[in-house]
C-alpha cells in the first residue's frame, strides 16, 4: 500500500554490484521518496540494503534485479540473485570476520521473504520501517 495522496515511489535497478554502489542507490532514492525519514530508520534500511547485495554478490555470483518501493510505513526492498539456495545462519565466530548479515537483516527488517524461483535463483524481500523526523 502506498503512501495516501502521494504517487507510488519505485526504482528498480539491475546495476548494484556492491554494497557501497547499493547504499548509494539506495541513500538517493530516499531523500526523494521519505525526505523526513528518521536517519536511524535511514541507516538501517542502508544497512540492510548493503547486507543483502554484498550477500547476492559473495554468495550468489551477484545481483540480477534490484528494487526499492516506498510503501505505508516503509520502504520495500527486494534483491534477486542466480542462487536457488535459501540464505542461512551461521555459527558466529568472533575470530573469523562476516557471518552477520543475513541475521542483521532479519533483525532490522520488520518482515523478511525468500521466493525461490527453480532454474532461476531467487528474490528477497525485506520491509524496513520508516518513521518521520
Amino acid at each position: 500500500m502506498h503512501r495516501e495522496g502521494r504517487p507510488p515511489e519505485r526504482l528498480t535497478n539491475r546495476s548494484p554490484q556492491s554494497g557501497d554502489r547499493a547504499r548509494e542507490i539506495t541513500r538517493g532514492f530516499l531523500r526523494a521518496a521519505e525526505p523526513n525519514a528518521s536517519k536511524t530508520d535511514v541507516d538501517a534500511v542502508l544497512l540492510g540494503v548493503s547486507e543483502l547485495v554484498s550477500n547476492a554478490v559473495r554468495h550468489a555470483g551477484g545481483v540480477t534485479d534490484f528494487r526499492l518501493d516506498s510503501v505505508e510505513g516503509g520502504v520495500l526492498v527486494e534483491v534477486s540473485d542466480a542462487s536457488v539456495r535459501r540464505p542461512r545462519t551461521v555459527q558466529i565466530n568472533p575470530s573469523v570476520p562476516g557471518g552477520f548479515g543475513w541475521l542483521l537483516v532479519r533483525e532490522l527488517a520488520t518482515e523478511v521473504t525468500v521466493t525461490l524461483h527453480p532454474g532461476e535463483g531467487k528474490t528477497i524481500r525485506a520491509s524496513f520501517p520508516i518513521r518521520t523526523a
